[in-house]
Order: C-alpha cells, then sequence, then structure tokens
C-alpha cells in the first residue's frame, strides 16, 4: 500500500500490529501524536496503516556514531591498509577541509539513512580537537535542526586526546558551554598511563560540574595492558553519575585474562556503567597485530550480559577513513552482535534485539520510550512477524512514524523465483509447519 509520507500528524490507526513475538495483533490508534488506544479489532479511525501482523516497534536506536566524519572515506587519501591508526591519521588530514556547511550536508544525509533504516534517536561523537570547533557547532545546529522527529545527542570527543593535543581540556570545557550534550574522552590514546588516567578523571570533574554525562572511548585496543575501564567503574562508583556514565568499545576487555576480566565485569554491574559495543569497526579494526588465531576485537558482550551490565551497539562509521562501508542499518548491527558475540541462542537474541532498541533508549537516557497508551506515537512498522526475522532478513521498514508523523515509508516489491514452470513468491519467512519433521 503506498502511503504518502505528509510530514504531518494525523489521526491514524495501525492494523494487525504484532507488539511482541508471538503475541496476537493488535490495533494502535494515534490522535495528535500521542498512542491515544491499543486493544484487538478496533473501529479504524483516520488514516489506516494495515501492519498485516508484521512486527510493530519503537524506534531503533544508534547510541554510538561519528556524523562529523561520516561519507568521508576517500578525501584526500584512502586508508589503504584499514587499521585503526591509520583512519586516525586519514581523519586528520580531512579535519583541515571541515566547514560547518560541509559537515551539515554529510551529517543530515546520514541521519536521513537512519530515518530510513527506522532509526529515530542518535548519539554522535563530535571530535573537538579543533581551535575552531567547526564540527560541533555545525551538529549543535544539526540537533536544532531535527529536534521537532529525531533526538540527538552530542558528545564532546577528542579524538587526539586530551593531554597530547593542544589545549585540550579548555576545549573539551568550551565544547560543553557551548552546548554538547554529554562528555567524553580516550585514555587509552594519551602517551603515557598517568595522562590517561588525568583524562578519565577530567571527564568525571567536568561532567559533575556541568550535570553532563559521560560516554568515554575507553581502552579501544587489543593490549591487555590497557585498563582504564576499572577507572571509568572506580570513579562512577565514587560518584552521583551511576546510570549516567557509558564506556564505548572496550576491546581490551576480551584480551584481559580471564581472572581479570571477571573482576571488570562485577566492578561495571556493581557500579551501574552502561558499555557500548560496536560490532561494525571492532570486527575489522582489532586483532590486526595477531597472526593466527585472529582475535575477534569486540568487548565480553555475553558474559558483560549475563552479570546484568546493560550493554548497548552501535554502528560507528559510515563510509568514513575507519570503516568504507555501512548504511546505517542498526539491524545489521544487530546482526553482526550476534554472529561475533555468538549470542543466536533462543535466550540470547533477545539481548541482541535490546542492544538496539531498550538497552541502547537507556545509554541515550531517553525518556517516554516503547510503545504504550499516552506514549509519543514513536513507532517503526516492519513487514517481518519476529525481531528474529528482522535480524535475521535486515528490512527496511514499511513505515516510521515520529510523533504521530509518517516520516519515512518504503515500498519494495516482491521477490519471485521461477519454479517448476511458474513465478513463485518467495518471503524468506519459515512456514509455520516448516520446523515439523515430515509427518507430523
Amino acid at each position: 500500500m503506498q502511503i504518502p509520507i505528509s510530514g504531518s500528524q494525523q489521526p491514524m490507526t495501525i492494523q494487525h500490529a504484532r507488539l511482541r513475538d508471538g503475541e496476537e495483533p493488535v490495533d494502535i490508534f494515534i490522535n495528535q501524536g500521542t498512542i491515544a488506544g491499543i486493544a484487538p479489532a478496533m473501529a479504524p479511525q483516520g488514516l489506516v496503516l494495515d501492519a498485516e501482523g508484521g512486527r510493530v516497534t519503537p524506534p531503533l536506536v544508534d547510541p554510538h556514531i561519528h556524523l562529523d566524519a561520516v561519507l568521508t572515506e576517500g578525501f584526500p587519501a584512502p586508508n589503504r591498509s584499514g587499521t585503526l591508526l591509520e583512519g586516525i591519521q586519514r581523519w586528520s588530514e580531512r579535519k583541515p577541509y571541515l566547514t560547518q556547511a560541509d559537515v551539515i550536508k554529510r551529517a543530515e544525509e546520514a541521519i536521513r539513512w537512519h530515518v530510513g533504516q527506522g532509526v529515530l534517536a542518535i548519539r554522535t561523537h563530535v571530535d573537538i580537537c579543533d581551535p575552531d570547533l567547526t564540527a560541533l557547532k555545525a551538529l549543535i545546529e544539526v540537533r536544532e535542526h531535527i529536534k521537532d522527529w529525531v533526538t540527538l545527542q552530542i558528545v564532546a570527543f577528542p579524538q587526539d586526546g586530551i593531554y597530547c593535543f593542544p589545549d585540550g581540556p579548555e576545549l573539551l570545557e568550551e565544547s560543553l558551554r557551548l552546548g554538547a550534550d554529554v562528555v567524553g574522552g580516550i585514555p587509552h590514546y594519551e602517551w603515557t598511563r598517568e595522562d590517561g588516567i588525568r583524562d578519565v578523571e577530567l571527564v568525571f570533574r567536568l561532567a559533575q560540574q556541568y550535570g553532563k554525562g559521560i560516554d568515554i572511548h575507553c581502552d579501544e585496543t587489543d593490549d591487555d595492558h590497557s585498563r582504564f575501564l576499572e577507572t571509568v567503574a572506580n570513579l562512577t562508583r565514587q560518584s552521583t553519575l551511576a546510570g549516567r556514565v557509558a564506556a564505548s568499545h572496550t576491546t581490551a576487555l576480551g584480551s584481559y585474562s580471564d581472572v581479570y576480566a571477571f573482576k571488570i565485569v562485577r566492578m561495571l554491574a556493581q557500579a551501574h556503567v552502561h558499555i557500548v559495543a560496536n560490532p561494525l569497526d571492532n570486527i575489522v579494526l582489532q586483532g590486526r597485530f595477531d597472526t593466527y588465531p585472529k582475535r575477534r576485537g569486540m568487548t565480553r558482550v555475553k558474559e558483560l550480559l549475563q552479570a546484568g551490565v546493560t550493554v548497548a551497539a552501535g554502528h560507528d562509521s559510515i563510509i568514513d577513513p575507519w570503516y568504507p562501508l555501512g548504511s546505517a542499518s542498526q539491524l545489521f548491527v544487530a546482526s553482526m552482535l550476534a554472529h561475533i558475540g555468538q549470542l543466536t541462542g533462543s535466550e540470547e537474541l533477545p539481548w541482541v534485539w535490546d542492544s538496539i532498541t531498550t538497552a541502547a533508549a537507556r545509554v541515550m537516557g531517553l525518556p517516554n520510550y516503547g510503545i504504550a497508551e499516552g506514549q509519543p506515537a514513536n513507532i517503526v512498522v516492519f513487514e517481518e512477524p519476529s525481531t528474529v526475522d528482522l535480524i535475521r532478513v535486515l528490512p527496511r521498514p514499511r513505515w516510521v512514524l515520529s510523533r504521530g508523523m509518517i516520516v519515512a515509508a518504503s515500498h519494495a516489491p516482491k521477490t519471485q523465483v521461477w519454479w517448476n514452470g511458474k513465478a513463485q513468491s518467495v518471503t524468506f519467512r519459515r512456514t509455520s509447519d516448516a520446523a515439523m519433521p515430515p509427518g507430523l
């Protein structure tokens, strides 16, 4: 069904919407941008969208992306080795060409991709190692422009380090005064361990001074001697910031001895520190110094989840110096997380779904997240009936609603194959009896 994108609120009914896996479909009535009713077989009012038993979800959430760097891969030079360090070098060569107009154009293009994939909440890290803070100012403008339909949080991120970049502490604090939402750091990139600890300590001090949350690039390395995560956990425990601190990447946790890793996971759980894994970049950037066997290059997601730690998953890069691929699909991120983290058990796949929805919303501190009466009508409608199908098939949504406005729609053609002399439709879904042995 072709439904026009109106960009305006109007009464509507979503029929035959499956809100949870295995449950019977319901209808959802939306009025004035709010979910006004949820019940089976409601009398349709206003515009009617028929979900046809497809899974209807809250918006997907991307808790970690670098919008200032998206769509820059290849200029002024490509990352020929594909390594993290060359990516940082290539980005440093690109930064002199940044203008506010350039950043705005690329960031808004990537956000449109996100919206088309069902993502309505994004946390972007913005490089503030720039005396003019060009990218930060541009993304503050973007945040204002899209605030009525997309939530954008900005992390002040010192890509080149706080203490090994001129005026690093001053630039970080100025970023907060200008309007960054979250304080970032990168302790493992400082020149000495002592400066790495100072990096984390300054982040906590500024977060408390300015009333901000924290999201630190932490231990993004294969080096098992990179152990700033324990400092993050300890300072969180000593502060009033529990539940507002995230550590991103933490890939060194995958290289720690099991004894030390057990200690750190317990510390993170007790301190209520969130973890953001980034499986797309992590799997290609880490393990580069290994011959064989090669490490997976990702944090210990399964062990963290089993300990009760909130673990979210971010896209991290889209066609930038670190990752030349990507389409803003958080479903693809979830699929990679399931594969790399070996999270394909029946009790584990729901964790994977949470990593791009409820857990990611918790990391961002999003209020009013979820589908319930009285909540804002932020809704994504898929054709597939279950979250496992979404992670498996990686579809684009049929419709994306932000505060009751249809902000994205996809009308993919059906797939047919020539089979036994005629065209037959392929849905890529398992029929209800396909799992049963013959004769049962």
